[in-house]
C-alpha cells in the first residue's frame, strides 16, 4: 500500500514537471521549439536581353550573348564609302640647276618642272539620300581630285561642300541615283563597354569591319584637334579607316573615326572617333552656310591648378588662368589681361578650360557675354563681343 501511494506521487511530480517545462517554452521561451539550421537566400539575377524563356529548351550554360552583329552591319555598310584621293605634286628645279655652266654641259635635262600624282585612300559615310558624304578634313585636304566608291560598285566624282580644321571634318558631295544614308545615332547615351564596329577601308584592302568596345568617351587635351570630345574605342581602326562609320548593334551610326594611338602605325587597341552629336553640328551648318558659325574670344588659357598658383604665387581660384591675350581681339577690347584668371562666363562657373572654350565657341559671333574672374587677388567683371574664329573653316573653292 505504501509503496503504491510512493508511486502515485513520484508520477504526479513528473507530471507537474513536465507541465511546468512546456508551459515556460511555449510562454518564456518561444525560440526552444524553432529549428535553428542556417538558411541562405540567394536571389539569382537573369539579363532580359537575350536570356532563354523558362520553357526553353536551350541549356542556359550554354548562351553567351549575341553570336552575331551581322544585321547592324548588313543596316550600316550600304553607306559606307571609299574616298580615293589624288594631289599633283610639283617638284621644284633647284636654283643651281639653272645656272648657265650647268646648262651648258648638261642642257635642259635636270632643269624641266616635274610633276607627279600623289594619291591617298580613306572613308566616309553618306549621310543623306541627296548625296552627301562625312569624312574627315585631312582625308581630302589638298586634294585636287575626289572619287567616291560606293559599296555597290558604283564610283562617283566628288566636290568639297566645306571643311572644318578645328574638328577635322569635311561635307563632300555627289550626284548619284538610288543612294542609301546611314541611320544617325545618339553619342550622348553612350556608355564605357558598349559593344561598337568599325566600318572603313584600311590600308586599301576594301571594306572591313571591326569590332570592340567603347574605353572612354570625352576624351580631350590629346593634341589632335581645337575642339576634342573624342569616343575611345579597342576596336580595330587603321590608316585608311579614318572618316568611316563608328556604329551601335543596331546600325545607327554614333562616330566617325578619327584617329588611332600607334607607335607602329597601326592599331595598337587606342583609337579615337568623333561623335555624332558634335559632327552632327558641324555638317549641317557647312551644308547650309558653307563654313562653321564658331564664338572666339581671342585668348590662350589652361586650367589653374592648385600646384601651378603656388608656382605662380597665386591664391588658388578654380577656373581658367589666361596666359596671353591676341591685340586686338575681343579679350583685349574687353579689358583681359596675361594672368587673369577667368571664373565665370555669363554667372556660370568654369570648371575647366576645355569646358570653357567650348561655351564660347556655341556663341554665336556677335553676342556680348560677361567675364567674371580675379586680377591681383581682387574680383572683376567685365563684357566681351563674341567673333567669329578665324581662319578655320574652308568653304568649297
Amino acid at each position: 500500500m505504501a509503496i503504491r501511494k510512493f508511486l502515485s506521487f513520484l508520477l504526479q511530480t513528473v507530471m507537474t514537471g513536465l507541465a511546468a517545462a512546456f508551459l515556460y517554452v511555449l510562454l518564456i521561451d518561444p525560440d526552444l521549439l524553432r529549428d535553428n539550421s542556417t538558411v541562405v537566400e540567394v536571389i539569382e539575377s537573369r539579363q532580359e536581353t537575350g536570356t532563354p524563356a523558362a520553357d526553353d529548351h536551350t541549356p542556359a550554360d550554354t548562351w553567351n550573348g549575341p553570336v552575331s552583329y551581322a544585321d547592324a552591319v548588313e543596316e550600316a555598310v550600304p553607306a559606307v564609302v571609299n574616298i580615293h584621293t589624288a594631289k599633283i605634286i610639283t617638284h621644284r628645279v633647284h636654283p643651281l640647276l639653272k645656272d648657265p655652266v650647268f646648262k651648258k654641259f648638261f642642257g635642259d635635262r635636270f632643269t624641266k618642272t616635274r610633276k607627279e600624282i600623289q594619291t591617298s585612300l580613306g572613308s566616309g559615310v553618306l549621310i543623306s539620300a541627296q548625296g552627301y558624304v562625312l569624312t574627315n578634313n585631312h582625308v581630302i585636304e589638298g586634294a585636287d581630285q575626289i572619287q567616291v566608291l560606293l559599296a555597290d560598285g558604283r564610283s562617283a566624282k566628288a566636290r568639297v561642300v566645306g571643311s572644318d580644321l578645328d574638328t577635322d571634318l569635311a561635307v563632300l558631295h555627289i550626284m548619284a541615283d538610288k543612294l542609301p544614308s546611314i541611320v544617325i545615332g545618339d553619342s550622348s547615351r553612350l556608355r564605357v563597354g558598349d559593344v561598337v564596329l568599325a566600318i572603313g577601308n584600311p590600308f586599301g584592302v576594301g571594306q572591313t569591319v571591326t569590332s570592340g568596345i567603347i574605353s572612354a568617351t570625352g576624351r580631350d587635351h590629346l593634341g589632335i584637334t581645337a575642339y576634342e570630345d573624342f569616343i575611345q574605342t579597342d576596336a580595330a581602326i587603321n590608316p585608311g579607316n579614318s572618316g568611316g562609320a563608328l556604329i551601335d548593334t543596331s546600325g545607327a551610326l554614333i562616330g566617325i573615326n578619327s584617329a588611332i594611338y600607334s607607335q607602329s602605325g597601326g592599331s595598337q587597341g587606342i583609337g579615337f572617333a568623333i561623335p555624332i552629336s558634335l559632327a552632327k553640328g558641324v555638317m549641317i551648318q557647312i551644308i547650309e552656310k558653307g563654313y562653321v558659325s564658331r564664338g572666339w574670344l581671342g585668348i590662350e588659357a589652361q586650367d589653374l591648378t592648385p600646384q601651378l598658383a603656388r608656382t605662380l604665387g597665386l591664391n588658388y581660384t578654380r577656373g581658367m588662368l589666361i596666359g596671353a591675350v591676341i591685340s586686338d581681339g575681343p579679350a583685349a577690347d574687353a579689358g583681359l589681361q596675361h594672368g587673369d584668371i577667368v571664373t565665370a562666363i555669363n554667372d556660370e562657373p568654369v570648371r575647366g578650360t576645355n569646358e570653357a572654350m567650348k561655351t564660347i565657341s556655341r556663341v554665336q559671333p556677335g553676342t556680348i557675354i560677361k567675364l567674371t574672374g580675379v586680377r591681383k587677388g581682387a574680383l572683376f567683371t567685365t563684357h566681351a563681343k563674341v567673333l567669329q574664329r578665324p581662319g578655320r573653316s574652308k568653304p568649297a573653292s
